[in-house]
């Protein structure tokens, strides 16, 4: 795949209109969506090349991705922009038989039920658990000044088998988190919302469904997963192409050490080797604490708050297996999306995706490429284990839950020791606490999934909402 490693010049009198510091997936929106509406642009990240955690490649043919292995297409931001990158005919989306999910029990991978009347003929739930989902809708609504774990959400409205079964495997899914740790509110708003608005779950996805149809958004639930023809990467590489090719800069290995706010108001953000660079406006669009260290740079009270805020927030460790086989070697039919595994079932892994099921030319028909999440808040020493550690934990799992009858023909590992930004109690006062700095710092904004959702249509989102604002910003402040 292609990398971005420099681009553009550096010329310490410049005065640039934006700097982004952080070329992730927000950082690149973001930058992209200013250079669309003429802003002068520079990048900076300490990394080697853009994209953040988005990294795709092949080995003898098969395709793998170190980061996320797809999108849910949410929000109708996602194809405009594939539209204006012009990468639209390279969107991949996911085969119908990836709308298949695998909950494990009792060593099992069970179909996740997908419709009233799987639910009811499922043996993943208890006759009582499937009964009990008849009283949700006359459970009264919590106070909206309570901020309540997902799993007591769970329990109180569905019960705890449902937690078990279906939420906490589906929240290790999502954030590699724990639902006794993590707000519901700050982690699924839209949840919360169907509650305070509706009364109710089974309410609030019937009569929000109208809403999300008038606002042109789909559910999670009924979103479609894409990817592209040559991975994730397509995306970030585009995305860095075009900044530049809109004489925007993009420079790698820049790692930022201090901001400051001059007195012209214009910011000053410094670099290793002494480089300094000037804009009218910064977005801090980095993980939360680099985000605490750059903060605490200003050396103000209202600053260290905002830090301290940002160092709270936690961070789940991952470690990511990625694996090659002959396609003989695995006796399950691997026709899904792939599967989780509740923590109730002492396994080592979090679950595996069937990265070569989900989308077209991952690997040919003699070939299978598995990616098994390992570690997580509940688990979060395993991902610290050595490579022949991690492998042999996702053998015996691969073993034991889809057959593999031999080795891997290869093996790729990423890890994340600070993966995914976990939305614990308190999440909202901390993200306050860093939006206070804007009163103080005028011109500067953040970007970065420690808010505002963690998945990637909520980066594309997020970035596009910053853009705008940060655009008027600069129209407002910029020198004719």
């Amino acid at each position: 795949m292609d990398e971005i490693k420099t681009a553009g010049t550096t010329n310490n009198e410049a005065v640039d209109d934006v700097i982004v510091i952080g070329a992730g997936v927000s950082g690149l929106v973001t930058a992209f969506r200013l250079a669309e509406k003429g802003c002068r642009v520079r990048v900076l990240e300490a990394a080697p090349r853009a994209g953040g955690v988005i990294a795709s490649g092949r080995i003898d043919g098969m395709l793998w991705e170190s980061g996320p292995n797809s999108g849910m297409d949410t929000t109708p931001l996602i194809n405009d922009l594939l539209d204006a990158l012009g990468i639209r005919e390279q969107r991949a989306d996911a085969r119908k038989i990836a709308d298949r999910r695998f909950i494990v029990r009792g060593g099992q991978l069970i179909p996740l039920p997908m419709s009233g009347p799987a639910f009811f003929s499922t043996p993943l739930f208890s006759t009582g658990t499937k009964l009990g989902l008849l009283r949700e809708p006359f459970i009264a609504r919590s106070s909206p000044e309570i901020d309540e774990s997902v799993a007591a959400f769970v329990r109180r409205r569905l019960g705890t088998e449902f937690l078990d079964y279906a939420i906490q495997p589906f929240v290790s899914g999502i954030f590699a988190g724990d639902p006794e740790q993590l707000s519901v509110q700050a982690a699924f708003p839209k949840l919360f919302a169907l509650e305070q608005r509706y009364g109710g779950m089974i309410r609030g996805m019937i009569f929000g469904a109208r809403e999300r149809k008038r606002q042109r958004e789909k559910s999670k639930n009924n979103a479609k997963s894409f990817s592209f023809n040559n991975g994730m990467q397509t995306l970030t590489d585009t995305l860095a192409h075009s900044i530049v090719a809109a004489n925007g800069i993009i420079e790698t290995g820049i790692r930022i050490t201090s901001i400051a706010n001059n007195v012209e108001g214009r910011w000053e953000v410094r670099g290793g080797e002494g480089k300094i660079y000037r804009a009218h406006s910064v977005v801090l669009s980095t993980p939360a604490d680099a985000a605490a260290t750059l903060l605490a740079s200003l050396k103000a009270p209202w600053a260290d708050d905002a830090a301290q805020a940002l160092r709270d927030i936690p961070y789940a460790p991952l470690s990511i297996v990625i694996s090659g086989w002959r396609r003989e070697a695995v006796t399950h039919p691997l026709d899904g999306f792939g599967f989780l595994v509740p923590s109730r079932e002492n396994a080592h892994i979090l679950g595996a995706l069937f990265s070569s099921s989900m989308f077209e030319h991952r690997a040919d028909e003699k070939h299978a490429v598995l990616t098994t999440m390992i570690g997580g808040m509940l688990q979060p020493e395993l991902p610290k284990r050595d490579d022949n550690a991690l492998q042999e934990m996702v053998e015996r799992d691969l073993t034991s839950l889809v057959g593999i009858r031999e080795k891997p023909l290869w093996t790729k590992i990423s890890r994340h020791q600070r993966a995914i930004p976990q939305y614990t109690f308190g999440h909202l006062k901390r993200v306050h606490r860093v939006d206070a700095v804007r009163s103080h710092a005028p011109g500067l904004f953040f970007c970065a999934n420690w808010r505002g959702g963690i998945s990637l249509g909520d980066c594309i989102k997020n970035g596009h909402l910053t853009a705008d604002e940060v655009g008027a910003f600069v129209t407002s402040h910029r020198t004719p």
